[in-house]
């Protein structure tokens, strides 16, 4: 029986951890070809050897997105290896909590080179190795929608990538190229859980609280996102272009 994704070349960046290794995971699992982005090299390792453990087919390339250098790196690889790019899940990102009179200079840059500049540049220098057919994913978030106290850089940075969907699909409507937006609800991930600093008690109490404000009662599951974005990057979706797809929970219908 054919998988989702045979044949098919895919990038996941910022796939050391959480939701970015959970969809590496589930490509290769669908049979793509999957190169892998990190910023810190023994993760990224791990993270290969746990494909390639499971049989996948995967590369872990070191870069961080919002170096330009790194991504002619990355792509320069991916054209020599593999001569084309299928499905590119735009996915590495992040951001911290600062209330309105104690947000500074540093993540404000901090925020938007990682989720605006990041995004814009890996998809921009990806667009040579994009064909016909091809999906690509950004990683938006429900606060994108929502209002959420001392999260407002954060959110105003996925606001932007949800509009950077709805504009790349008229700037690559004679292409084929469909681009769409994956919007997580709260997903139990290290990046969620290290909002509430290290104590293990404090970081369940987000988790719960997070819990109680999704209407299905409880947080994600990385997996969760992972199938998701599978869907998206198939040809399942293929009459799928520009929309925001939440798998929230229900917390930011409601």
């Amino acid at each position: 029986m054919s998988r989702k994704l045979d044949g098919k070349i895919a990038l996941v960046t910022g796939a050391t951890s959480g939701i970015g290794l959970a969809a590496a995971k589930r490509f290769a699992a669908e049979g793509a070809t999957v190169y892998l982005t990190g910023r810190r090299q023994s993760e990224l390792e791990a993270a290969v050897a746990a494909i390639v453990a499971a049989g996948g087919r995967a590369t872990g390339v070191q870069a961080d997105s919002s170096n330009l250098a790194d991504l002619d790196r990355l792509y320069a690889q991916i054209q020599s290896e593999a001569g084309r790019l299928d499905v590119l899940y735009a996915n590495a990102g992040g951001g911290g909590m600062l209330p309105l009179g104690a947000i500074t200079e540093e993540q404000y840059e901090d925020t938007f080179n990682r989720n605006v500049k990041g995004v814009l540049f890996t998809v921009q220098k990806a667009l040579p190795l994009l064909g016909r057919g091809a999906s690509v994913i950004l990683a938006g978030s429900t606060a994108g929608s929502m209002g959420t106290a001392a999260f407002s850089v954060y959110s105003a940075s996925k606001a932007a990538v949800r509009n950077f969907a709805r504009s790349w699909i008229l700037d690559l409507k004679d292409r084929g190229i469909r681009i769409n937006t994956l919007s997580p609800g709260p997903v139990r991930t290290p990046g969620l859980v290290e909002l509430a600093g290290p104590d293990a008690a404090q970081q369940q109490g987000l988790v719960d609280y997070l819990a109680s404000q999704v209407p299905l009662g409880r947080v994600g599951d990385p997996d969760e996102i992972a199938k998701a974005a599978v869907f998206l990057a198939s040809d399942d979706s293929s009459f799928v272009n520009g929309i925001e797809l939440f798998a929230d929970g229900g917390m930011a219908q409601v």
